[in-house]
């Protein structure tokens, strides 16, 4: 459909001087026969295998070889005058110069040259050689024009003023910030290194589940909801993987494991995305302290790809992962930080008179489970530093959980905080579908009476519980999270290419 002129004009009205003098260039470009958007390229070198192989060379010891090459990219930066000219061309690997003379490439390879601009794509074939200042450069004896870029990069590529311009627009803050161009190469490679230790050191199956569900549960959490109109139902988008990955458990699978994206209605910040990428596994015959050793294992096996060491730094603060993870039972843990014990088994109104006490705030359908929770959120988990599992849970927060056999208050269930930070959740599954069955009943008692992110009753998750599940330990890994912490980002709009934003006004 042809467009309306008045729209025509006003999108010529905020043209800006430099994307009009840059269509006039794609015009030339058509006019002299050449496809200002370019055609199949094939490089035969990156610009950081060309400066690991011979960066090492002199001057003259390259010229002698002749080595010839061919690159293709973005052109970030260009000088010269006159029959000369230099420009940095940046590919996926990094950044290389390339020194043209017009008595080499030619009168109309040097015009096209010339006329390029800051962010075009080109490919050049020609000679790697060294600068009299020992720079690694290609000199060219071909140039292809590859693809016409309308509109200019950011202001002098010094990258986007505009913190929330690199969230909107990921394409402009990958040209402009090498940062954060190598924190998605790294995260890329996190994701793989945890796969390979799941896959070859521990024999786990990577499965994929359905992101559609009939009911929303796994975790307790707001979903999604969306309409399927060939079956006229309500489905939700998933909350968690857990209850899926579990039925695989039961038909005999043993190891699985599932990275994949979930998503959560709820707020934003720093921490929080409403779709994000959860690493859950479970493992048929392991128990709670089974499922720490691997969680370790994770975490060192990713953190090799930043630093061999396994020491990191986050936000400032130094992290060993190559040391041994803490355990400490929540109850524990809160007794070390306030006095409070909860060792002895207190109704509800003793914990509720506890909390008013310590000024630590509840709902009213909360049991003396809940303030137990509370009382670590509060006064122990922004105070832990090192690595540590706190294990121990409630049995009201934790209604996938296997109860502990000494003391049924209490699940198999642990958390992984680093620097006041939650990384992993996990526990002894439970796998009796007569104690299942109450829980969900519970869980649903709660959503009526307040609680909207309480976890209603699958059925059918029950019933596979009723064919048999061997005892099983069960993880949850945050991977943006992970992410976070292994490249130093500071929130996790930094780890996800395109995170939920804001519609612009």
């Amino acid at each position: 459909m042809a467009q309306d002129p008045k729209q025509q004009r006003k999108q010529a009205r905020q043209m800006n001087d430099q994307m009009r003098v840059r269509r006039e260039k794609m015009n030339d470009l058509l006019a002299e026969g050449i496809d200002p958007f370019g055609h199949e390229f094939k490089p035969t070198a990156l610009a950081a295998e060309l400066d690991q192989k011979y960066d090492q060379f002199s001057k003259d010891e390259l010229e002698n070889k002749h080595i010839e090459v061919t690159v293709a990219g973005r052109m970030i930066a260009k000088r010269g005058s006159g029959k000369v000219g230099f420009a940095d061309l940046l590919d996926r690997s990094g950044k290389i110069q390339i020194y043209v003379r017009k008595d080499v490439v030619g009168e109309q390879a040097y015009h096209i040259f010339k006329r390029a601009d800051i962010g075009d794509f080109l490919g050049f074939t020609g000679e790697v050689i060294k600068t009299d200042m020992g720079q690694l450069t290609i000199r060219p004896t071909k140039v292809t024009f590859l693809s016409k870029a309308l509109r200019p990069l950011p202001e002098k590529y010094h990258g986007l003023q505009n913190k929330e311009q690199k969230y909107r627009q990921r394409y402009l803050d990958l040209i402009s910030n090498r940062t954060s161009f190598d924190r998605f190469q790294q995260r890329a490679q996190i994701i793989k290194a945890v796969r390979s230790y799941l896959d070859n050191d521990l024999d786990f199956t990577e499965v994929e589940t359905p992101v559609l569900h009939s009911s929303a549960g796994g975790a307790s959490a707001r979903p999604f909801i969306t309409h399927h109109n060939a079956l006229d139902i309500d489905l939700y988008l998933r909350i968690a993987l857990e209850l899926h990955l579990k039925r695989l458990i039961v038909g005999g699978m043993g190891r699985v494991y599932e990275i994949g994206r979930v998503f959560r209605n709820e707020g934003m910040d720093k921490e929080h995305n409403p779709e994000f990428t959860e690493l859950e596994s479970y493992a048929a015959y392991y128990d709670f302290y089974d499922v720490m050793d691997e969680t370790e294992g994770i975490f060192r096996s990713a953190a090799k790809v930043v630093s061999p060491d396994l020491k990191i730094e986050y936000q400032g603060q130094p992290v060993d992962l190559g040391q041994p993870f803490k355990r400490i039972h929540m109850v524990d843990a809160i007794k070390e930080k306030t006095g409070v014990d909860f060792w002895p088994k207190l109704s509800t109104e003793q914990a509720r008179q506890l909390a008013d006490q310590h000024q630590v705030s509840y709902e009213n359908y909360w049991q003396t489970g809940h303030i137990i929770n509370a009382f670590f959120e509060k006064f122990v988990e922004p105070t832990i530093t090192d690595p540590t599992f706190v294990y121990g849970h409630p049995i009201e927060i934790s209604p996938l959980a296997k109860k502990n056999a000494d003391d049924a208050r209490f699940t198999d269930r642990f958390e992984l905080y680093i620097l006041g930070n939650e990384y992993a959740n996990a526990f002894s599954e439970l796998n009796d579908p007569i104690d299942q069955r109450q829980r969900f009943e519970a869980q649903a008692q709660e959503r009526v009476d307040g609680n909207e992110e309480a976890q209603g009753i699958d059925d059918d998750y029950v019933k596979a519980l009723e064919y048999g599940m061997p005892p099983t330990g069960g993880l949850g890994i945050g991977i943006d999270r992970l992410v976070m912490l292994l490249t130093d980002a500071p929130s996790i709009r930094d780890v996800l290419l395109f995170p939920t934003m804001r519609p612009e006004d």
